[in-house]
C-alpha cells in the first residue's frame, strides 16, 4: 500500500519521466521503467525492459520512449 504521506515529501521523488536517456549497468538488471525512486503517481505503469536481449544493448520504453543503454 502506498505511503499516505508521500505528498507532503514531494523534493525527496524525482520528477516521472524527465530524463530521457538513462545509462545502466548489469546490477540494474532486471530494467524497468519508471525507475526507482521515481514518483509513480506522475508516471506511467511500470513495464520491464528485456535490455539484455537487445543486439545493440539499447532499448526504448514503449510508454516514454526514454532510451536506456547497457553499459559493461
Amino acid at each position: 500500500m502506498p505511503n499516505p504521506q508521500t505528498a507532503l515529501h514531494q523534493d525527496q521523488y524525482q520528477v516521472a519521466n524527465q530524463q530521457t536517456a538513462i545509462r545502466v549497468t548489469r546490477k540494474d538488471l532486471p530494467l524497468h521503467c519508471p525507475m526507482p525512486g521515481t514518483a509513480l503517481w506522475a508516471s506511467h505503469p511500470r513495464v520491464f525492459l528485456p535490455i539484455e536481449d537487445s543486439k545493440d544493448g539499447r532499448i526504448l520504453c514503449p510508454y516514454c520512449s526514454t532510451e536506456f543503454t547497457l553499459e559493461d
